[in-house]
């Protein structure tokens, strides 16, 4: 079991930068490939970023490719989204997840722990 709670969102102009952070409960941490997803008013929560275990893997959507980076340090038992040149576009409630295992998803159903979730909000 894996509880998850995000915290760092806010509200930011259009090309500023905040990083939100996702600590972890759970003594097995470094075994679960650790995920980014989003959600903006009216649409369907979309995929961000994951991260495998090791860090040895990444992936990012085309939308913040270049512009957000994942992050984890298993010894904190946390995972980071470090986001700069922030867009308008961008606003959405961001929600950490977490599945256990080595293969790293895009995909939200694949995921079986989730936070609360973290507003951010980009004014232009």
């Amino acid at each position: 079991q894996v509880q998850l709670v995000e915290s760092g969102g806010g509200l930011v102009q259009a090309g500023g930068s905040l990083r939100l952070s996702c600590a972890a409960s759970g003594r097995t941490f470094s075994s679960y490939t650790m995920g980014w997803f989003r959600q903006g008013p009216a649409k369907e929560r979309e995929f961000v970023a994951s991260i495998h275990w090791s860090s040895s893997s990444t992936y990012y959507a085309d939308s913040v490719k270049g512009r957000f980076t994942i992050s984890r340090d298993n010894a904190k038992k946390t995972v980071y989204l470090q986001m700069n040149s922030l867009k308008p576009d961008d606003t959405a409630v961001y929600y950490c997840a977490a599945v256990y295992g080595r293969v790293v998803f895009t995909t939200p159903t694949r995921y079986d722990y989730w936070g609360q979730g973290t507003q951010v909000t980009v004014s232009s």
